[in-house]
């Protein structure tokens, strides 16, 4: 193969493989825009739905999970229902949960007689320990209620994989939005409207 032929296929094959990466980076921009609350879709968690109005729109009830205080005590997430609620999944070692924190600290201070908070720390007992999680919540002076799941029940419930992930629902327990990556102040405030009116 003479050299003309053999740069002509590099180049094809350069400019293939850089389409083929603006094409894919394009449409996980697209999926995983940070800046953006999705609608929750009863697909996407193994709970129960329940059809409603003409539209026969699904609608998804929080699936329920057992987590544990700093006490250790057991705690359900159905013991929150009756009140809106903001569901956070996070590990102290994360980054951009490290850099959300302030804004659940600030929803909290605001909301916390009208909304249920339930911080879910994914105490995996590797990587995080309880002891861990709890010197960063002291050490950062965070007041909100913190929960673990060492059990891992409410990661395999929720399918949870990256981190952060915070889900909104209303006071009947039902999914109204998530976000996958860190909350901005505008998200927080978009999660409590949806849930919340004052």
């Amino acid at each position: 193969m003479n050299s003309k032929k053999v740069i002509v296929l590099v180049t094809v094959l350069f400019i293939a493989l850089l389409g083929g990466a603006f094409l894919l980076y394009d449409r996980l921009a697209e999926e995983y825009n940070p800046d953006m609350m999705i609608e929750t879709d009863s697909s996407e968690i193994a709970g129960d739905s329940e059809t409603e109005g003409e539209e026969q729109q699904q609608k998804t009830l929080a699936p329920d999970f057992t987590v544990y205080d700093a006490e250790g005590n057991e705690v359900k997430l159905s013991d929150f229902y009756g009140k809106p609620m903001v569901i956070n999944f996070w590990a102290s070692w994360c980054g951009p949960c490290q850099m959300e924190m302030p804004e659940f600290q600030s929803a909290y201070d605001k909301y916390k007689d009208d909304i249920n908070f339930v911080i879910v720390n994914m105490t995996d007992g590797n990587r995080e320990t309880l002891e861990t999680a709890s010197e960063f919540i002291s050490e950062s002076g965070y007041t909100f209620p913190v929960y673990y799941d060492t059990d891992m029940d409410a990661a395999a419930t929720y399918g949870v994989y990256s981190l952060p992930t915070t889900y909104f629902a209303d006071s009947e327990g039902y999914l109204l939005l998530y976000a996958k990556g860190m909350l901005t102040e505008d998200m927080m405030a978009q999660g409590i409207g949806a849930i919340y009116t004052e």
